[in-house]
């Protein structure tokens, strides 16, 4: 009965040599949109703090707050210009926050941390070469722990399309498919 048992051990042994990663030979390229965001931190920067009253922007001191500030909080960071009450704020005034932020910030937006975000991503996006998907099947991830706005989704997909033999969505093992080129 020993004997077995090893014989039997050494069988599945050599069966597990010769198992093989089917998703990673099937030539699949799954893009993650989540990893296009780096390492890049959202921060936001509200405009409220710099009102009178926490509620109207008088120029001259929304001016010199501005002036007085320090910019390089914000080194390399992705910001999103807001205002967390509801003030009117003249155009220039977000003009003259980029001017401060610009020679810090990697980017900037406006808009709340989603906004943002979602800005962000589409201009990450937009660098893609879509020749470096020439002719592939590629995977768009889903579902993963960062959100992704949709969005992102759709101008991934017109971006790729021209391109790509297939696009599909979700994971290499369980994919929807979005698109196929019919050679």
């Amino acid at each position: 009965m020993g004997a077995f048992s090893l014989s039997k051990t050494m069988y599945f042994c050599s069966m597990a040599e010769t198992f093989t990663n089917k998703v990673a030979e099937s030539g699949i390229i799954s893009l993650d949109l989540a990893a296009l965001m780096g390492n890049h931190e959202i921060h936001l920067f509200d405009i409220k703090p710099f009102l009178f009253m926490e509620l109207i922007l008088k120029e001259k001191d929304f001016r010199a707050s501005l002036s007085s500030f320090d910019w390089s909080v914000y080194q390399n960071k992705v910001v999103g210009i807001y205002c967390s009450v509801d003030a009117i704020i003249p155009m220039w005034a977000n003009m003259l926050i980029v001017s401060g932020l610009q020679p810090f910030a990697h980017a900037v937006y406006f808009g709340d941390e989603s906004k943002t975000r979602e800005q962000f991503l589409l201009d990450q996006i937009a660098l893609i070469n879509p020749n470096d998907y020439a002719d592939q099947r590629v995977v768009i991830k889903g579902c993963g722990e960062t959100p992704i706005n949709e969005s992102a989704y759709v101008s991934i997909t017109h971006k790729l399309r021209p391109v790509v033999k297939s696009i599909m969505y979700g994971e290499p093992c369980s994919t929807v498919p979005v698109y196929k080129r019919k050679d």
